[in-house]
């Protein structure tokens, strides 16, 4: 399919929103569901055609629990909260003031020697390969049992759902032996929904992280900052197509909040078998490789919602659920 074929391709026919209609047109019964939010948002055309957050005028007033004003007393007041450990209960407290939480030691190294050792398997036997990136493998549950341990896992999907408010469905993952080395971004950007911040995400260290090896980084308490849109930048789209740099000029207006709110980074110098578990819109990116040739293992996992609609902002394409 045309998916497959653009995780490889880099030229022209990448940035023709035509190629991805046809894409949607071949995915009709995994979009055909989308009518109901159509009809529920005012949104007077296609499911198949390309969305973006300009096609809602207004807002949903659904909002995320967590990100609603007064989010720590309804934390604290709230049930299943307190049927947490003190643990958790402190973690959860630092997902609503931070944007993220760590669970530390959460899968064990024999869990996570067996997906390397797969992940390795599959590159070798051709089963597997990285996108046009040379960095991210797409997907990998599809073909392995071992990666949707991880993907799939029943007690980290209950985190996930407690801190949406909804039951929290598994959409994407992404595998990586190298660091991404990617800038400062929210996974809103790519990967949004009505109503917004009905995302959430993982990331899973498959081996220790340093300073010489890409480790990943983040902006405490940046997820309560406006999300960024196509709509805030100088994207370069235009009808017919995406722009060409609006990744770049995306990242560069990242760079300008960053700057404005005097944001303070962090190192994430994880350990291998811990779970970081972001905000939509926590803002985020890879380290610089100090060392050539370290790798940095992990796995990276993305959660919609149930009930919501989901697209991809900078694409401008609704999002392929698979139920």
């Amino acid at each position: 399919m045309l998916a497959r074929f653009f995780q490889k391709y880099t030229g022209f026919l990448r940035s023709l929103k035509a190629s991805y209609v046809i894409n949607n047109l071949l995915h009709a019964g995994q979009l055909r569901y989308n009518r109901n939010f159509y009809k529920q948002f005012g949104l007077k055309k296609s499911v198949f055609s390309p969305v973006g957050s300009k096609d809602f005028s207004r807002h949903h007033p659904g909002v995320p629990w967590l990100d609603r004003p007064a989010a720590l007393v309804r934390l604290e007041e709230d049930p299943a909260f307190q049927a947490f450990d003190a643990r958790i209960q402190s973690k959860l407290r630092q997902f609503v003031t931070d944007g993220y939480l760590v669970l530390e030691n959460y899968f064990s190294q024999s869990e996570t020697d067996t997906l390397n050792a797969e992940v390795s398997r599959l590159l070798d036997s051709g089963k597997t390969g990285f996108n046009y990136t040379g960095r991210k493998i797409f997907n990998l549950p599809e073909q392995s049992e071992t990666a949707a341990h991880f993907f799939r896992h029943p007690e980290l999907l209950g985190y996930l759902s407690f801190l949406l408010g909804k039951p929290a469905l598994p959409f994407q993952s992404m595998n990586f032996t190298l660091g991404s080395e990617q800038r400062a971004h929210s996974d809103s950007i790519h990967m949004m929904t009505e109503p917004p911040g009905y995302l959430i995400a993982t990331w899973i260290a498959l081996e220790d992280c340093t300073e010489e090896n890409g480790p990943l980084f983040y902006y405490p308490g940046s997820h309560r900052l406006p999300i960024v849109t196509t709509e805030d930048y100088d994207s370069g789209n235009t009808y017919f197509t995406i722009g060409e740099h609006s990744n770049r000029r995306y990242e560069d207006k990242i760079a300008e909040v960053v700057a404005q709110n005097n944001l303070e980074k962090k190192l994430f110098l994880a350990k291998r078998g811990d779970v970081l578990i972001w905000h939509a819109n926590l803002l985020h990116g890879g380290s610089p490789i100090l060392r050539p040739g370290a790798t940095r293992k992990s796995m990276v996992c993305h959660y919609f919602a149930e009930g919501v609609f989901c697209y991809h902002e900078m694409s401008q394409r609704p999002a392929l659920l698979r139920r």
